[in-house]
């Protein structure tokens, strides 16, 4: 098979799943937010439960939700109906996945879940399937076609199902108010954890490393001294080395866009004053929520007279390359 024809059915393969997720959206209904209040006030936890690709699916969402702030586990169907049905209380929630909703081995369980007293939501490409019809809320995941080819293998139906599973993770991280410090906290052994854990002096750059100018520097020695750590701003000095302001890319673009003349311009006409900034012993997920908060991308360290210590960049905490925000980050 030539490459060319393997590329085009990748292609055709990503497009049926994208179209897949997409016609979710026009589906999402009163059912959902119902959902995401149920779980969000909900005292016990969210247990999931699927058979076969749809349990692997489940199981990653449960991962997602538990390190997210929500508790939650995977309980398979069969081992529930032979003794693990034990774990659940009348304060859990029981969120079934099928895409069919005719999957004989969670169908038999959900009696019993609603005789122990909990609340069952189904995730079902059939809403008028026996899990629908037994369920207490339905969610529509349903796809219009299969990637596979021969239509028997799961693949789009079981993108999107994770897909929602991850709106539903998402709305809960808001709904809750989740943030990066709570983050650290589920994930100590990580590489982000042991970053988050760490004061802003043990990351921050110092030294030459600190892109600066002092106030009576001209835009273009700013622009250059921009240029020469390629972090995306400098900081500008009082003559006493306090912080005065910052000048980032962003306030390039805005300025380029009403004026022709930058490199004559003065630089408090540039920058921006009393920029938001660090202690260097404050705690790095402290910074990680500004930068959350503001969509920002470095700050400027320094002590409480305003002395300029250093300065703290996203990729420090997380690792170059690694991670981003969800959204557009601006600088």
């Amino acid at each position: 098979m030539k490459a060319s024809m393997v590329i085009e059915q990748a292609i055709q393969v990503l497009k049926i799943e994208a179209e897949g997720i997409l016609n979710l959206v026009g589906r999402l209904d009163n059912n959902f937010a119902k959902m995401a209040e149920l779980i969000y006030h909900s005292k016990g936890r969210l247990i999931i439960g699927g058979i076969g690709k749809s349990g692997l699916v489940g199981r990653k969402i449960v991962a997602t939700l538990n390190s997210t702030g929500t508790r939650s586990f995977f309980l398979h169907p069969v081992e529930a109906m032979h003794g693990d049905i034990g774990m659940v209380s009348t304060e859990d929630i029981f969120l079934a996945l099928s895409n069919s909703g005719e999957t004989d081995e969670l169908n038999i369980l959900l009696p019993s879940m609603q005789e122990i007293g909990c609340t069952v939501i189904a995730f079902t490409g059939n809403p008028d399937s026996t899990l629908a019809r037994k369920s207490d809320l339905v969610i529509n995941v349903g796809v219009e076609r299969e990637a596979c080819p021969l239509g028997l293998a799961p693949t789009a139906s079981t993108t999107a199902l994770l897909a929602m599973g991850d709106a539903l993770s998402v709305v809960l991280i808001n709904k809750r108010h989740f943030n990066s410090g709570d983050f650290q906290k589920s994930h100590p052994g990580g590489t982000l954890g042991r970053r988050l854990q760490n004061e802003v002096r043990d990351i921050m750059l110092t030294g030459t490393s600190i892109p600066r100018v002092y106030e009576n520097s001209s835009m273009k020695e700013a622009i250059q001294e921009m240029n020469r750590l390629q972090l995306g701003l400098t900081l500008v000095l009082n003559q006493d080395k306090t912080l005065a302001g910052i000048i980032t890319d962003g306030d390039l673009r805005r300025i380029i866009m009403t004026s022709e003349t930058i490199t004559e311009m003065p630089l408090h006409a540039v920058m921006t004053s009393k920029p938001r900034t660090l202690r260097p012993d404050s705690p790095v997920y402290d910074a990680l929520n500004i930068m959350e908060n503001f969509q920002i991308t470095a700050l400027p360290v320094t002590t409480a007279d305003g002395k300029v210590e250093g300065v703290l960049h996203l990729h420090d905490i997380l690792g170059k390359g690694e991670f981003k925000f969800n959204g557009k980050i601006r600088i």
